[in-house]
């Protein structure tokens, strides 16, 4: 399992924004990455909004902010646009940066077993090495939490 200050496992993922994203591409600036199981859920809605309600503060402070999931592109900007969200979303839909990342993990909901994805954020820094990780994400205040360490990053 990644630790802070590993190094992040480089990914390039299809973007609703066009052009892919590659973690190696923003070599200089921090990376906000957060997965997130599923487009258009309470919970995966509530962070999302939450990020993107923050975005322009992540961005005074030199940090790029990515969601990513499970879901296609096309999801992507359904989501993006019923809820007028301005992160950038990415597709995992084979799931390779959740398992780098180990967030792709056996979940249980009403005793029934399946593979998903584990609500989790990486603060990735300027040279690529994870900074701080949050595991099993609690919503609510989350993304404040993150701009924070953002902003103590950037010091």
């Amino acid at each position: 399992m990644l630790k802070d200050g590993d190094m992040a496992p480089e990914f390039e993922l299809p973007s609703d924004r066009g052009p892919g994203f590659r973690l190696s591409g923003q070599k200089g600036r921090s990376v906000v990455v957060f997965f997130y199981p599923k487009d258009d859920t309470s919970g995966c809605t509530l962070e999302a909004k939450d990020f993107s309600a923050l975005l322009g503060d992540f961005e005074a402070a030199g940090a790029e902010v990515i969601g990513i999931s499970p879901d296609s592109v096309a999801s992507h900007a359904r989501f993006r646009s019923k809820h007028d969200l301005s992160v950038r979303l990415v597709s995992d839909a084979e799931r390779t940066a959740a398992q780098a990342y180990g967030v792709w993990v056996e979940k249980s909901l009403y005793g029934r077993k399946y593979m998903g994805v584990e609500r989790s954020t990486f603060l990735i820094d300027g040279v690529g090495r994870i900074t701080r990780s949050w595991r099993k994400v609690n919503v609510p205040g989350h993304a404040g939490e993150v701009l924070a360490a953002v902003r103590a990053l950037a010091g």
